[in-house]
């Protein structure tokens, strides 16, 4: 079955205000996560191969850093970064390799990384799904270093077990998803812009725990995308470029 995507553009994508009523909170069914295998070739395929998205906004040199997901690296967000290198953006990857989970020391590495960029603004951070709780969590510790946050299916809200991931998660990470290395808030909102990317057809991650609740998030964006086409859709690319400036 081929994964469904909406031909909307970012002006017409359902931005949500309401508390999250009516928003799944519970690990998405079965048949969605088949289909993020069809999207997990998609794009990795995208990322390796497939042109950059044109887009329609001027990065005029906006320093931009993508998180990638649980086990994914920079290469997985290749098409992303291409495409908003093109529009102008200063994209980056976030240069620590495989993504296998919040370590102790991560808002450190982090703080390394964007040192060694030299950039004399402050970044904006895209998290792809777990990448985007690392996002938020280091805004809130390093926050003159963030300029906003953007996150991509990332599960902020609710239950941590409210995905098709925990349990792979806590094999590799070696600890419960609900007791990491860290004193964390996930649904804490940071001290900074954020805007949260959301998809009812996300195999992944349940749509509540993506969105969140108002208060929460300062923006929440639906899209209608597979978990894995956040970062390889030109829709959701094309999206995710109008929520940076």
């Amino acid at each position: 079955m081929a994964t469904r995507f909406s031909r909307l553009s970012y002006s017409d994508a359902i931005v949500r205000t309401s508390s999250g009523v009516g928003r799944g909170t519970d690990a998405p069914a079965l048949p969605l996560l088949a289909r993020e295998a069809l999207s997990f070739a998609y794009m990795r395929t995208s990322a390796a191969f497939a042109s950059t998205v044109e887009l329609d906004v001027a990065g005029n040199g906006r320093p931009v850093m993508i998180v990638p997901g649980f086990m994914a690296s920079d290469q997985t967000t290749s098409r992303l970064r291409r495409s908003l290198q093109d529009a102008g953006f200063s994209a980056h990857g976030w240069g620590l390799g495989r993504n296998k989970g919040i370590k102790a020391d991560i808002f450190e590495r982090l703080d390394k990384r964007v040192a060694e960029l030299d950039i004399d603004a402050p970044i904006t951070l895209v998290g792809w799904s777990l990448g985007g709780l690392i996002a938020r969590e280091y805004a809130k510790v390093s926050r003159h270093n963030v300029a906003k946050v953007v996150t991509l299916g990332s599960p902020f809200s609710g239950d941590p077990r409210a995905n098709n991931a925990w349990r792979l998660y806590e094999f590799v990470a070696g600890y419960k998803v609900d007791n990491p290395p860290l004193d964390v808030t996930l649904s804490e909102k940071p001290p900074v812009p954020t805007c949260a990317f959301w998809s009812q057809n996300d195999g992944v991650v349940a749509p509540g725990s993506a969105c969140g609740l108002i208060h929460e998030s300062d923006q929440q964006i639906e899209l209608d995308c597979s978990h894995m086409a956040f970062v390889a859709r030109p829709d959701a690319i094309r999206a995710i470029a109008r929520a940076l400036v």
